[in-house]
């Protein structure tokens, strides 16, 4: 267990914390009270039927959730909807490999699946908030793999689903970047098979990670036409220190590899023996599937070949020259495009 102030309230807060007790994983393993950490706005009304769940994506925290996505006259309006950011088991506020005692903390902490998450989620909702119907379920990435594993396994409670720019299965070009992403950080001496006695002592293996991530999150267009310049970046060299190795440094090895080993494994047809259109087919949902369009990770393609599975649902492709960091609103149009969508799906009439 170690003491990283980076996912401290001052910086990802406020969040309040909900206790799922012992909590058993798909994998087979246990997470002894377990915790999910989480933020609400807006008032949930009488009926109980205004409620938006958005998720969160490999890296990230119900904060940048809300810088990004919430707000007043934004389609996620506080003041028209009661809005719950949780965040994924692993993603430094919840129960998370760094903050866990030993001996179940560090690389000894139990492999978590999308499934897993999607499951304390709806325990928390149920039993905290008496929930049965969300209006909204909507992520972006990891965040897109849970909205699509929610719309799967909990049909009668998702209302509207809006996976952005993420699969419903992952395919093996994106299990395959993964790896590459876990290997900068395991092949750094500091790693010690995931002991390491500080918090940042794995620098060099976080510096060739976020380095990995500059040259897939983002697309050749960002690069061709300096768009860093727009953040006020003076060269590409200060870009991808100052923004990409400075997002990620901060951060638990640990954890990253623990989201890591889920999101290459997401595969919503785990619910039904293997057959991904069977499981696309329980989804009674009215969904906008959402890809970017520069995307390398989960490219439009991919995202359609699992949209046309679904009944009901439309096709939305969402166009940023940034790749898939679009999803951290450096694009107005981006942001823009995204609200316009879901203020659509959200005044579609659903059953």
């Amino acid at each position: 267990m170690l003491v990283n102030d980076y996912y401290s309230q001052e910086n990802h807060g406020p969040y309040e914390l909900y206790d799922l007790g012992d909590f058993q994983l798909e994998s087979g393993g246990t997470i002894r009270n377990c915790q999910l950490a989480y933020t609400t706005f807006g008032q949930l009304n009488p009926k109980k039927d205004n409620v938006i769940l958005m998720t969160t994506w490999y890296s990230g925290t119900s904060k940048i959730m809300e810088q990004v996505y919430v707000g007043q006259g934004r389609a996620i309006d506080p003041d028209k909807y009661f809005v719950i950011i949780i965040n994924q088991i692993g993603n430094g506020l919840s129960t998370s490999p760094h903050n866990t005692p030993v001996p179940f903390g560090m690389a000894a902490f139990p492999h978590v699946r999308i499934g897993d998450d999607v499951r304390a989620q709806h325990q928390l909702l149920t039993e905290k908030f008496g929930l049965d119907s969300l209006a909204l379920v909507v992520g972006g990435s990891m965040g897109a793999q849970q909205t699509w594993e929610w719309a799967v396994r909990y049909p009668d409670m998702v209302k509207r689903a809006a996976p952005i720019a993420g699969t419903a299965k992952n395919t093996p070009h994106d299990f395959l970047f993964t790896k590459t992403l876990n290997e900068a950080i395991t092949s750094d001496p500091a790693w010690d098979g995931g002991w390491y006695k500080e918090p940042h002592a794995v620098h060099c293996g976080l510096r060739r990670h976020a380095d990995l991530w500059s040259v897939m999150g983002y697309s050749t267009e960002m690069f061709k036409q300096e768009l860093w310049r727009e953040l006020g970046f003076s060269s590409l060299e200060d870009f991808y220190v100052g923004f990409t190795q400075g997002y990620f440094l901060p951060m638990d090895p640990n954890n990253l590899l623990c989201l890591a080993w889920k999101w290459q494994r997401g595969d919503v047809s785990r619910n039904t023996g293997g057959d991904l259109e069977k499981a696309l087919g329980r989804i009674s949902a009215k969904m906008f599937v959402m890809p970017i369009s520069a995307d390398m990770f989960f490219p439009p393609q991919d995202c359609e070949d699992h949209q046309k599975m679904v009944a009901n649902s439309e096709f939305r492709v969402i166009n940023s020259d940034w790749g898939h960091l679009g999803l951290f609103g450096m694009d107005p149009k981006y942001t823009e495009q995204v609200d316009r969508h879901l203020t659509e799906l959200l005044a579609m009439d659903v059953e």
